[in-house]
């Protein structure tokens, strides 16, 4: 089924808006879970020496809860995730907390990027691989513009060494993470597709 086949329904919205339930119930148990789904992400947390800010698998968990959520609640999970990190809650990379710090430019860039791919998404730009990868790789442009600027003015980098420190690092493992998203995406889509008929 393409989406040109799709009913204008089915074409214009996201993976949780096939959930059934109570609006209120289901969204916001969707924006916790995204919340909590990030904050265990950020916990399979590696250091390394290139960056003052580890390889985590946050940026998948933000990526997919965006596309999967929608703009609204997916930037909202994003906002609940930095909120109560802020607060005190050690769910952020290496179990920290807090605001502050030369990570705290990358949380920014989550609330902006779920807001974006969940828009993209609800749009119907997470249906096929080739505009799954676009759409993971505009969220993730994002996150690297907030995070490598917050960088520039915490560590008092140049652009040039912000961008050395905090984009290039990790071009490789966030194209590992947006290829396994490029899969994820259109086969849920396919099964909640299968699921209707």
């Amino acid at each position: 089924m393409t989406t040109a086949t799709l009913s204008p329904a089915v074409r214009h919205g996201v993976l949780a808006d096939r959930l059934p339930g109570s609006a209120l119930v289901r969204d916001t148990a969707l924006i916790a879970g995204g919340a909590a789904l990030t904050g265990l992400a950020a916990q399979i947390s590696v250091p390394t020496p290139l960056s003052p800010v580890p390889f985590t698998l946050q940026t998948l968990a933000v990526l997919l809860t965006g596309a999967a959520l929608g703009t609204v609640r997916g930037a909202a999970a994003m906002l609940l995730y930095l909120a109560a990190g802020a607060a005190g809650v050690p769910w952020f990379a290496g179990q920290g907390h807090g605001l502050g710090g030369p990570g705290f430019g990358y949380l920014v860039g989550f609330v902006l990027a779920a807001a974006l791919v969940g828009e993209l998404a609800r749009r119907g730009n997470d249906r096929g691989t080739l505009s799954t990868i676009g759409l993971m790789a505009l969220g993730n442009a994002v996150i690297y513009a907030a995070g490598a600027t917050w960088l520039a003015v915490d560590l008092h980098l140049s652009a040039e060494q912000a961008v050395a420190t905090g984009v290039t690092p990790f071009l490789v493992t966030d194209a590992l993470k947006i290829a396994a998203a490029a899969g994820v995406l259109p086969l849920a889509w396919r099964c909640a597709g299968a699921t209707r008929r």
